[in-house]
């Protein structure tokens, strides 16, 4: 993948690096993202269009090439499909979501996608947010996973997952049912940061089972999320006045984790998050104790926020 991506003729470039994001391996689908994530809600839900474009070119010029995005996402795949085309689409990993209990409603929601978004298919197709169903629904002869290995049948996506926020025990139970053979499955997509591992647990019940069955792993909520996931306005994110480039090293130091994904609302985040992303580290002993003591502390805060543990 070049360090350097070309613009869409006519659009507003953002700064462009000769300094390529890292690279990691994103499990059984073989393909090398960047380290970073570029996260679209708030630019689809909290900027006008004019604003939000320019945010999105200038984390493609920085290397940030892994673009996460979903139909709920207010104007983001709008947006997207107004500068993806001026793209090669080769260099782009595009990810978005179905939040559906169907095979006929998720189908319905990607082909839209795939007209808003301007492509022809997308690299990677979640089933999003599997803690708001219930397993056997979505794993039913006409439920969403269904419709998501269609939609790879007709082409309109390479690789096929699930996003899970709460409920750790229904995206386990789909684990253990791709570990039985009994689901198809090439990434997930999971809420983690050093504070919610002491409330729902995904780093200690879900990443052994998706390494198991070499998954790609992206990690999502590494600041905590918006305060009240509210992303209409730019606000400091849950973990407020803490160390962002501490939760930013944790992640991405967790088991099997490819890809951090970041919602960002200006250039100047997206120039901050690649700095880190650039210069990752691992966490010293001592800060791992420090953010382990911290993130107890920050859960009972919290409490069970993006939803129920069962």
């Amino acid at each position: 993948m070049p360090s350097v991506l070309v613009a869409p003729t006519g659009a507003r470039p953002g700064p462009a690096t000769t300094d390529p994001l890292p690279q990691r391996r994103f499990g059984k689908t073989e393909r090398q993202v960047p380290v970073l994530g570029l996260g679209t809600g708030p630019g689809g839900l909290g900027l006008p269009d004019a604003e939000a474009i320019p945010v999105y070119e200038a984390a493609i010029s920085h290397g940030i090439t892994y673009l996460d995005t979903a139909p709920g996402y207010g104007r983001a795949h709008v947006q997207l499909g107004e500068i993806l085309p001026g793209y090669r689409r080769e260099d782009l990993f595009i990810a978005t979501k179905c939040y559906a209990a169907t095979a006929e409603e998720a189908l319905t929601i990607h082909e839209q996608s795939l007209k808003d978004l301007k492509v022809d298919y997308v690299d990677l197709l979640y089933a999003h947010c599997v803690g708001s169903f219930e397993p056997d629904q979505l794993l039913a002869s006409d439920g969403v996973f269904a419709g998501l290995r269609e939609a790879r049948r007709r082409g309109w996506t390479r690789s096929l997952g699930f996003t899970a926020h709460h409920q750790p025990g229904r995206p386990a139970r789909l684990l253990q049912e791709a570990l039985s053979g009994n689901l198809e499955l090439d990434a997930v997509m999971l809420a983690m940061n050093y504070a919610d591992r002491h409330t729902y647990g995904f780093e200690e019940h879900i990443l052994p089972l998706a390494s198991r069955l070499d998954l790609g792993v992206a990690v999502m909520k590494v600041f905590g999320g918006a305060r009240d996931m509210n992303y209409e306005k730019n606000r400091v994110s849950q973990l407020g006045a803490r160390n962002h480039s501490l939760a930013f090293r944790y992640a991405l130091g967790l088991q099997a984790a490819a890809v951090a994904v970041v919602g960002m609302f200006t250039v100047a985040e997206v120039e901050k998050n690649a700095m880190w992303a650039r210069n990752w580290t691992p966490l010293t002993g001592e800060e791992y104790e420090r953010l382990e003591v911290e993130g107890r502390e920050i859960a009972g805060e919290w409490g069970a926020h993006f939803g129920a543990l069962e």
